[in-house]
């Protein structure tokens, strides 16, 4: 579940740097990025919450 929480934490990094880069320079490369990092980052959250169920369970 580390890994899990640390790749959670390397795609929101992304997601936010991109994001910024779109919204203050309107960069639209970086907003590509930060659609696809987002949906990366729901990826991973719906993959941590069948792990935290699992680990609530045992």
């Amino acid at each position: 579940m580390d890994a899990l929480i640390q790749q959670i934490a390397e795609a929101y990094e992304a997601f936010k740097t991109d994001a910024a880069l779109q919204q203050e320079k309107n960069n639209k490369a970086a907003g590509t990025r930060a659609r696809k990092a987002s949906l990366e980052l729901e990826k991973l959250m719906k993959e941590f919450r069948k792990a935290s169920l699992e680990a609530a369970k045992a």
